[in-house]
C-alpha cells in the first residue's frame, strides 16, 4: 500500500511540475499606453518578455515616460519599425494617466535625442533599427550619454537573435520622415515643410523560445510580403496590425490582411488612433469595433499595463 502511495504521490508531483514548467513557456506582452487599463489614441509601445527573460520594448512612441518609467524594468533591447513622431517619440506624458484618454498630456519633450534614445540610453540596450537609420541613432546615442555601438542595423531580409529570440526584419508600405525637430541646422527643412528621409520603414518577425512567432507590422498597408514572407516562410502564429486609417491600413483592409495573408492564429489590433475602449470594454462605431467583426480569430486589445500570455501556437492563455 505504501508503495501505491508513494507512486501516486510521485505522479502527482510530475504533473505539478509539468503544468508549472508549461505555464513558464508562455510569451508574456505588456502593452505601455497612456491610460491604465485603457486602448488610447497614441498607444504603440509594447513588451515582449521570452520565457527565458529576455525583454524587447517595440516602438516606444508618446506614452512611455523615458527610461525612469517604472513599468519599464529591465530591457535587453529596443526595436524601432520607423521614425515618425508617434513611434520614435518627441514628446511624453509627465505623470502616469495625465490628461484624458482621447487627450493625454504629452508636455514634457523628449527632442532632440527622443524618447526612444534616451530609453535605449538609459537602460543600455541594443536598439535595433533598418533602413539608413544606424549612423544618425550612434550620433543620438552618444549624445544622450549611450553607447553608440548598441545601435544594431537589421535591414529587410536579415535576422539576428536576442537571448533566445530571433529577430528578423520584414517590409513595410509606409514612409519614414524624420521630423527637424530631431535634427541639428534643420532650419531649411522646416522652413519648408520637409523631413529627413533615411530609407525605407520596416516590420518584424519575432521568433520566441516557446515557438511563438510573432509579427509586427509597424506602420503599413496592405503588402504581397505580408502573404510571401510573413506567413509563407516565418508561418507568423500571432499578429499585432495597426487598423488606424489615413497613415495606415484601416479597419477592413486590416482585417483582409489578417484574414487572407497572413493567417495567424490570434491578432493583437494596434495603432487604433481613436478612443477604442472604456473601462476596458470596446467601444461600438469605432474603426476598433469594425475590425474586431471582420477577423475570423480572436482580436485582442492592448489594454495599457495588462500583461497578456500567449503559448507557441499563438492562443493566448491568460490576460486576454
Amino acid at each position: 500500500m505504501r508503495g501505491s502511495q508513494a507512486v501516486l504521490a510521485a505522479m502527482c508531483i510530475g504533473v505539478l511540475v509539468t503544468a508549472s514548467s508549461a505555464g513558464a513557456q508562455t510569451v508574456k506582452i505588456t502593452p505601455l499606453g497612456s491610460h491604465d487599463g485603457e486602448l488610447c489614441p497614441l498607444d504603440r509601445a509594447l513588451i515582449f518578455e521570452d520565457p527565458d527573460g529576455t525583454r524587447i520594448l517595440y516602438d516606444v512612441g508618446r506614452t512611455v515616460r523615458g527610461a525612469n518609467d517604472p513599468r519599464l524594468g529591465k530591457i535587453d533591447a529596443v526595436l524601432l519599425s520607423h521614425v515618425h513622431v508617434d513611434h520614435i517619440g518627441d514628446v511624453i506624458q509627465p505623470s502616469a494617466n495625465a490628461g484624458e484618454c482621447g487627450k493625454p498630456d504629452f508636455s514634457v519633450k523628449a527632442t532632440p535625442n527622443s524618447n526612444t534614445v534616451n530609453i535605449a540610453a538609459g537602460k543600455k540596450a541594443t536598439l535595433i533599427v533598418g533602413a539608413e537609420m544606424p549612423a544618425f541613432f550612434r550620433i543620438k546615442m552618444k549624445a544622450a550619454g549611450g553607447d553608440p555601438n548598441l545601435v544594431k542595423l537589421l535591414r529587410f531580409g536579415a535576422h539576428t537573435r536576442l537571448g533566445k529570440v530571433g529577430v528578423a526584419s520584414v517590409p513595410a508600405v509606409h514612409s519614414n520622415g524624420l521630423s527637424p525637430e530631431f535634427l541639428e541646422n534643420a532650419e531649411v527643412l522646416a522652413a519648408n515643410g520637409l523631413t529627413a528621409y533615411v530609407g525605407p520603414p520596416g516590420g518584424y518577425v519575432l521568433q520566441f523560445s516557446n515557438g511563438l512567432v510573432a509579427y509586427l507590422s509597424g506602420d503599413t498597408g496592405i503588402t504581397a510580403e505580408q502573404d510571401v514572407v510573413v506567413r509563407r516562410h516565418y508561418k507568423a502564429s500571432l499578429a499585432i496590425i495597426n487598423i488606424g486609417d489615413n497613415f495606415t491600413t484601416g479597419p477592413t483592409e486590416a482585417a483582409y490582411v489578417v484574414n487572407e495573408l497572413v493567417q495567424p492564429r490570434a491578432v493583437i489590433a494596434s495603432h487604433v488612433n481613436e478612443v477604442a475602449t472604456k473601462d476596458g470594454k470596446p467601444l461600438p462605431n469605432t474603426k476598433t469595433a469594425t475590425f474586431m467583426k471582420a477577423v475570423k480569430m480572436p482580436v485582442h486589445l492592448p489594454l495599457s499595463g495588462r500583461t497578456m500570455q500567449f503559448d507557441g501556437s499563438g492562443k493566448c492563455v491568460s490576460g486576454c
